[in-house]
């Protein structure tokens, strides 16, 4: 089956702000500008379902993470991973550091062409903790 490509936006929809949400085929989602280059992800943190589209943007260990208003916790945009510190029980003596984990948040794909963006939504399989948080939510 070929994957659905729906046009969310402009490109200039984000000149004014760097977010935007949006309902696509009923599916609560919100597209972030970094930089030059767009990224879409479902709009409820995985950790608790808060409002990750409100998040601050940040650079982390040179990585683009956005960040829970709720609980802190930080998504990478490009992939969906979660971003923390950690700690070397072993070597306390060592500064944490900065590390991806699994992937706990879904992402979609998006296409930039003739200044709209268009996303393919990505399958919500039960396979990611973001998708209990983002299937009833209207």
């Amino acid at each position: 089956m070929a994957e659905e490509e729906i046009l969310a936006c402009s490109t200039s929809d984000l000149q004014i702000t760097n977010k935007k949400r949006l309902k696509l085929n009923e599916r609560d989602i919100f597209i972030v500008k970094v930089k030059d280059t767009f990224y879409a992800l479902d709009s409820y943190c995985y950790h608790a379902g808060g409002p990750l589209y409100n998040g601050d943007i940040e650079d982390l260990g040179g990585r683009t993470c956005i960040k829970c208003p709720w609980h802190k916790y930080k998504v990478c945009v490009d992939t969906g991973q979660n971003y923390y510190q950690s700690v070397d029980p072993h070597n306390l003596d060592q500064p944490p550091k900065w590390t991806s984990g699994d992937v706990r948040q879904r992402t979609h794909k998006v296409t930039v062409r003739d200044d709209n963006i268009y996303i393919v939504l990505s399958e919500m399989d039960g396979t990611l903790d973001s998708d209990h948080h983002n299937k009833n939510k209207t």
